[in-house]
């Protein structure tokens, strides 16, 4: 399928071919019919991909100073590759999306396969999205008036902050699409409306809707203007719908607005606010939220929890519905702001569109009409720019991926390329991550179908580096199908699942056809970790750790926080910890428990483990999401024999009382991620047990897993 994406690296607008993607519990496969550009917002995009990286660091001061904080705790090596991660990663476009639904996840309610709906898709020929963001279509609405929905809504809920009744009079700054539908809502609910726009085409469009017009900028008495409209009290209240960086559409709204007017930002706007006249006349200013409540709360968006329309009447997919309804019963008019049409294919004049001076409006995407002869498609990428052909790839290891995230597409895959080893098939539920991957590195196969890796007798290997609930399942099914396996930490979130997986490995040991299976505990592979391993092999003493982790706070709603999904962030991330120091304490854990700072999380991710060993060592990890990210986040601190050591952020070793001891320091902070690949790859290819033992990951989940519970 095609869709079209936008460079942040340059701000360049392409169209590329895609795996259709697989729909997700939840979410509805819709096949595109429409779509529609929203001209101010992809304008805004494209302009902020073609600027400079200074212009882009003066546009995102925030993230400067977190860059400027990891490169004090992580170095410059590490700092770069993020951010160069960062921009290379091009971007999907469009939000507003008409088409029909092909298939059906598993949870979706009120909707069939065949319906017409509004969405707020891609531009592409087949999306995915939560059912909570789509909305049937009447019949009697075409889909060129139905495409506009979504901008509708934007307004909608705008004027649903301002709270208009009928008979007052409201000002719409801006007549984009948004104004001159947010301009018809305000009229048809009773209204007096006036539209402002320096463009004479767009005051006369919103003239042919009975809309009286106005251009602020070729008069210097609207003053009087308003004040003959309004009978002398002024305007009970603006709907800013405009995107500038100008603060005239702030300023002249608190000019004309009554004593406790309502000024309501819906679009872009500078925001140097008056205080003399915000003060005198008591003006209450709001921003509006895009398309209403439910909007960036995954809760609602992603996992389907509507809101009881007792205590939220107009959420996000109500407010789809309204404007649908207003389409339908002929209340706003939306066919007169179509100003081009271009097919999909040539979707890139589209854009050229919003950088020149014709004059465009709403500017709509057809796409062809055929359905998918295959639901999950595989895309055979041509690119090869990592692996350099002259190195001879060993074909007795061949690997499939399972995930493409973050984690997955910055670390874990570079670092298996690097193993010349032959890159099989690439398996991520969303097709974009294709286009990310398949930019510099060479799979044989990407797929939206997961089955395709275990049916795939080519394949040898399995990485698994999906979400934490998938966990059990790509490890189960690879382990009955004799897969060699890497997977990333945790390696289930149930204690019955670790059980099932301890017996299905024991019973392949019995048959002699054990795989070997790997955890990401890269830790343990840090070269800092391997010097101080074996110095602390030397001190016939036991041991005291204390590692101290600043993990940083993340937000109670991301997916790691959900026991169901994630499993909390003791046994998402934390299991790390316990790992290195039954690692560097050579022994198994006789004692584990947890206190934690109590929150509003299910599982708090501010907590201590206090753990004792079975020679007797004792350690003590400190897991603290509440400290401040410009502190370096992790430092492991060993007490034995009368020496001590610290691990900085694995860039530092020092000691004190152990002689001859130098201090070491790295350039570049190394996790141990590399060797933990290559070591896991030799295994493989020398035929040795795994790196790490299949008996120490299970005790060590038992433990974490157990006291979790």
């Amino acid at each position: 399928m095609k869709q079209i994406f936008q460079s942040l690296e340059n701000g360049e607008t392409f169209i590329a071919d895609l795996a259709v993607p697989c729909v997700k519990d939840g979410e509805i496969l819709i096949r595109t019919n429409k779509s529609l550009i929203s001209a101010g917002t992809e304008k805004m995009l494209k302009e902020f991909g073609k600027s400079n990286l200074l212009e882009k660091a003066l546009n995102n001061q925030d993230k400067v100073k977190e860059a400027l904080s990891k490169l004090k705790s992580d170095g410059l090596i590490s700092t770069y590759e993020a951010i160069n991660s960062k921009l290379n990663n091009p971007i999907p476009l469009g939000y507003c999306n008409v088409g029909v639904i092909e298939d059906i996840g598993k949870g979706v309610k009120g909707f069939k396969i065949g319906d017409r709906v509004v969405s707020n898709g891609y531009h592409a020929e087949y999306v995915s999205v939560p059912m909570n963001l789509c909305a049937k279509i009447p019949d009697n609405i075409t889909d060129n008036s139905a495409v506009f929905t979504v901008l509708g809504a934007i307004g909608l809920q705008g004027i649903r902050l301002a709270k208009p009744s009928f008979g007052e009079i409201f000002v719409v700054s801006g007549l984009g699409i948004i104004g001159l539908i947010t301009a018809q809502i305000l009229k048809a609910n009773g209204c007096k409306v006036i539209g402002v726009d320096p463009d004479t085409k767009r005051t006369k469009l919103a003239a042919s809707f009975d809309i009286e017009t106005f251009n602020f900028d070729n008069c210097s008495n609207y003053k009087n203007f308003i004040n003959k409209y309004s009978n002398g009290n002024g305007i009970d209240g603006v709907i800013i719908t405009a995107s500038t960086k100008s603060n005239k559409p702030i300023e002249i709204a608190s000019q004309i607005c009554r004593k406790r007017g309502r000024i309501i930002l819906v679009g872009i706007s500078g925001l140097k606010l008056n205080r003399d006249y915000f003060y005198k006349k008591e003006l209450k200013f709001q921003v509006s939220c895009s398309y209403g409540p439910g909007r960036y709360d995954s809760s609602y968006e992603k996992f389907s929890n509507d809101y009881p329309i007792g205590f939220v009447r107009w959420t996000e997919q109500r407010n789809f519905d309204a404007i649908l309804s207003a389409l339908a019963n002929k209340s706003i008019r939306t066919e007169e702001l179509i100003s081009h049409k271009f097919n999909i294919v040539d979707s890139i004049k589209a854009y050229d569109l919003l950088d020149s001076d014709e004059n465009h409006l709403g500017i709509l995407l057809n796409y062809p009409n055929k359905s998918s002869s295959n639901k999950y498609t595989e895309l055979k990428p041509k690119k090869n720019i990592l692996i350099n052909k002259k190195i001879k790839i060993d074909k007795n290891i061949s690997i499939s991926f399972i995930g493409a995230g973050n984690y997955a597409s910055r670390v874990l895959i570079p670092a298996f390329a690097k193993q010349n080893i032959e890159l099989e098939t690439l398996f991520s539920r969303n097709s974009i991550d294709h286009l990310k991957i398949s930019k510099n590195f060479k799979f044989k196969n990407l797929t939206t179908n997961a089955d395709d890796i275990f049916k795939n007798k080519s394949s040898n290997t399995v990485i698994i580096a999906s979400r934490h609930d998938s966990h059990y399942l790509y490890l189960e099914k690879s382990l009955k199908r004799f897969k060699n396996i890497f997977i990333e930490k945790p390696l289930c979130l149930k204690l019955e699942e670790l059980n099932q997986i301890e017996n299905i490995y024991n019973s392949l040991t019995e048959k002699g056809s054990q795989p070997i299976v790997m955890i990401g505990f890269n830790r343990r592979f840090s070269p800092l970790i391997k010097k101080l391993k074996k110095i602390l092999e030397l001190i016939d003493d036991k041991k005291s750790f204390i590692y101290t982790c600043n993990a940083g706070y993340i937000d109670p709603n991301h997916w790691t926080q959900d026991p169901n999904i994630g499993g909390g962030r003791l046994i998402g991330e934390a299991c790390h910890f316990v790992d290195l120091l039954v690692f560097l304490a050579n022994s198994k854990i006789d004692k584990i428990n947890i206190t934690s700072m109590e929150d509003i999380k299910y599982f708090p991710d501010t907590f201590t483990i206090n753990l004792k060993f079975l020679d007797g060592s004792i350690g003590t990890i400190h897991y603290y999401s509440n400290g401040n990210k410009s502190y370096p986040k992790e430092n492991l601190e060993v007490f034995s024999g009368g020496s001590i050591f610290k691990i900085e952020n694995f860039r530092k070793l020092n000691a004190w009382g152990y002689p001859g001891f130098k201090r070491k320091t790295l350039f570049v902070q190394d996790k141990g991620q590399l060797s933990c690949v290559s070591e896991f790859i030799n295994s493989i290819r020398n035929s040795t047990d795994s790196p790490i033992n299949f008996d120490e990951i299970i005790h060590i989940h038992r433990k974490i897993i157990e006291v979790s519970q």
